[in-house]
């Protein structure tokens, strides 16, 4: 009979034993070190930690050829420095490095902005001045880059529509703890963006106090019908710093959100909201607004930008001009609304193989919701008798996500899509600068002329 042979970890063969120990993380993967001499040797194995570099820390083979070191002491030397922060820091890393990446190639002055990360120590030394403590995925992100120098235009995206001008700086740490809210209705709330046209900032919520969750992020709104000044609704921009920051890097370098001017430009572009007629494509996007919003009363102020363009193949006999727009317009609750004017924001373009006409517009409306379509007429420029419609394909304007103040509803309340029983709307192609002047002016809650 032949002797029985003693299974151990000595006598199996390194690659079947590699090959699991690469499906383990590097917490396990230093347990296993201390099981044994074999799994000690095993574990060190330089593939294995090059795999949980780039996993955790992105760093690349030129990287350790800069530190001279093994992977394995790559990896221990980052996770001394950013251990705590394991669980973000490739997610937020990859995000920074897209969004550097992207605009590098289209607007580089904004890279020029970003300032180096901070300091563990300073991040301690702000929790301690504001006495809140500051959520690990913000900590995580600022180490990386300490937001932006207050220029123009601001990393987090700009909006312009007539005279009114919007665009958001990632504020530093230290500039937003000078922001730190502790009044009644902003309790604990740090400021994440400001715009010095508007005011306007972004917050996150650094408790879950006042109806708020913890790490929320979102616009203010004053309830302009209470009479307690510290009622406060909310329009809900994120749940979290990293959701937030990730969907904005993705809107960018996808080109969800355009580049215009050198800047970052937040209109939103449904890609099914395109239509063709002939030789003429038109499509849309749109914005909210929410420092001309609010939700008492129902004020929801939207931008929309539309982009008429003849293609390049047509005939040039098929030149047309552009006489008047028909729009037709239903909010949450359905009603209708229709609107006939001259012209797009008081002009006529004239398209010829390969024009662009791009324009921006806006329109005001007191549900929570609302959806615009029509048609634009235009005629021949060699035959003036021929008259004929392009299509406006149909976009859905829907306000985001919003929580009312606990002063007016005794408890917080989320509202996503109710209608409120208002029917008002209004279209304001025309481009009136005047008229547009005297929303801003008003402001939140102010109404929008009608142009028929």
């Amino acid at each position: 009979m032949a002797a029985s042979m003693e299974l151990s970890l000595n006598n199996l063969p390194s690659d079947p034993l590699l090959l699991m120990l690469s499906f383990l993380d590097f917490r396990d993967l230093i347990s296993c070190s201390f099981v044994s001499r074999r799994l000690n040797e095993l574990s060190s194995h330089n593939p294995l930690w090059k795999g949980l570099c780039l996993k955790h820390w992105l760093l690349t083979e030129s990287d350790k050829i800069q530190k001279a070191q093994t992977w394995k002491e790559l990896f221990r030397e980052f996770y001394t420095d950013l251990g705590h922060y394991i669980d973000h820091y490739g997610t937020l890393k990859r995000a920074w490095d897209d969004l550097k990446r992207y605009l590098d190639q289209r607007c580089p002055r904004m890279i020029a902005s970003l300032k180096e990360g901070a300091k563990e120590e300073e991040l301690d030394s702000i929790e301690a001045q504001i006495g809140c403590k500051l959520s690990n995925d913000y900590r995580c992100s600022y180490r990386i880059h300490n937001g932006q120098k207050l220029v123009v235009p601001g990393l987090m995206g700009s909006m312009a529509l007539s005279n009114h001008y919007r665009s958001e700086d990632l504020l530093d740490i230290e500039t937003a703890a000078g922001g730190f809210q502790q009044r009644k209705g902003m309790r604990q709330c740090l400021p994440l963006t400001f715009c010095f046209h508007t005011g306007l900032s972004q917050y996150m919520a650094l408790e879950g106090t006042e109806g708020r969750s913890r790490s929320e992020i979102f616009y203010h709104c004053p309830d302009q019908m209470a009479q307690d000044p510290s009622a406060i609704d909310m329009f809900i921009t994120g749940s979290s710093f990293t959701e937030w920051f990730t969907s904005y890097v993705r809107n960018v370098v996808t080109g969800e959100y355009p580049i215009i001017r050198d800047q970052i430009f937040r209109y939103v572009h449904d890609k099914q909201c395109v239509a063709t007629t002939g030789d003429i494509t038109v499509s849309v996007s749109t914005s909210f607004l929410p420092e001309l919003s609010s939700v008492h009363p129902p004020h929801f102020f939207f931008t929309y930008r539309i982009r008429i363009e003849m293609a390049k193949d047509a005939l040039p006999e098929n030149a047309c001009q552009l006489d008047s727009r028909y729009w037709k317009i239903t909010n949450a609750n359905g009603n209708v609304e229709e609107v006939r004017g001259p012209g797009v924001v008081g002009e006529f373009p004239v398209m010829t193989p390969g024009k662009v006409h791009e324009y921006a517009s806006c329109t005001t409306f007191s549900t929570t919701s609302e959806y615009m379509e029509g048609h634009y007429t235009f005629h021949r420029l060699k035959n003036k008798e021929e008259i004929f419609d392009v299509c406006i394909p149909r976009f859905h304007m829907v306000c985001p996500p919003f929580r009312e103040s606990m002063v007016r509803s005794g408890s917080a309340r989320d509202v996503s899509s109710a209608s409120f029983n208002e029917e008002n709307s209004s279209d304001t192609d025309d481009h009136n600068e005047g008229e547009i002047r005297g929303i801003n002016m008003a402001g939140p809650g102010g109404r929008c002329p009608r142009h028929i």
